[in-house]
């Protein structure tokens, strides 16, 4: 009897490992954003116009015009209304007619840019460099497209309605531009966002323990951390241990090394003041309040839990 030795009837192939798909970069215009964004040299001019836009006395309106009574900024809302009237426009006038709604329709949006240019440069002064930047330029193509839009009323009212749709048009092709460069400006770079939001998706439940109470001083800022997330920690004349998320709604400015007074916190960087009780915005530029936490003390220690909204 002879026996046979099986062989594996399968053929083992080499491993390949996957090639990296090759994707394209950042397009052109993303290219010149970015380019903008780390340039210095709009710098002095948004020095020169930032002096301007803080030293104007608006008084309380100022925080109207961040959009504090609404919970967030108040300019991509104004800005609706003299976008929605030029667009509208544009429309009627690639119809055949005399175009007189079409002249309604620009001059109700020259009128409404009025209030919502004014809330974007409230809000522009107080942005760091990079934003700044972008904020200069997309500024001056809204202004570009003040300008064309004018002129179109003007041809129209001389009785050349050619020139005036096609500076009408050239003003829509700004104002497209600059809604680009706002876009970039809020979503790329942040500007107006809630940088305090991820503070309650990001803290656990329950109590947490932080250092000895005896540690901190009274009326003096104490930076601690809850959970990996940074706070504010101080003690109040009374006694009591306020605490506040670290990080300004705002811009992220640290209020650990901000000043406390009449049971706020004042944030360094642009201003913003919250109250210790609650984390209410009193007054902006932050449009959102700072995410609070209760206290007790245990044994010598303080102990700390994000404070939710009722139901969550």
């Amino acid at each position: 009897m002879h026996t046979h030795s099986v062989r594996p009837t399968h053929r083992t192939h080499p491993t390949h490992r996957a090639e990296p798909r090759r994707t394209a970069g950042p397009g052109p215009v993303l290219r010149a954003v970015e380019r903008l964004e780390h340039s210095p040299r709009p710098d002095g001019l948004a020095a020169a116009v930032r002096r301007v836009v803080r030293a104007a006395p608006l008084g309380r309106a100022r925080d109207v015009l961040h959009g504090v009574p609404l919970g967030h900024p108040a300019h991509p809302l104004l800005v609706q209304v003299p976008i929605g009237a030029w667009v509208s426009a544009a429309v009627l006038d690639l119809l055949p007619g005399e175009g007189r709604a079409a002249r309604v329709l620009i001059g109700v949006g020259l009128g409404a840019a009025a209030p919502a240019a004014l809330s974007g440069w409230t809000d522009w002064a107080e942005l760091p460099p990079e934003q700044a930047r972008v904020g200069l330029v997309h500024a001056a193509s809204n202004v570009s497209a003040l300008s064309l839009y004018g002129a179109s009323l003007a041809a129209r009212a001389r009785g050349r309605p050619v020139a005036g749709r096609a500076l009408a048009f050239a003003g829509l092709t700004c104002v497209g531009v600059g809604g680009a460069l706002g876009g970039h400006l809020a979503y790329r770079q942040a500007a107006g966002a809630n940088h305090a939001e991820a503070v309650p998706h990001t803290v656990g439940p329950g109590w947490h323990r932080l250092g000895p109470v005896s540690d901190l001083t009274e009326g003096r800022p104490v930076r601690a951390t809850v959970d990996g997330v940074e706070v504010v920690v101080v003690r109040e004349p009374d006694g009591a241990v306020r605490m506040l998320a670290e990080r300004c709604a705002h811009m992220a400015g640290p209020l650990s090394q901000g000043e406390v007074a009449d049971g706020c916190i004042r944030c360094p960087w642009h201003g913003s003041v919250f109250r210790l009780e609650d984390g209410w915005n009193v007054t902006g530029p932050a449009t959102a309040p700072q995410p609070a936490f209760d206290t007790r003390v245990v044994d010598g220690r303080v102990e700390a839990r994000l404070r939710r909204a009722p139901g969550t």
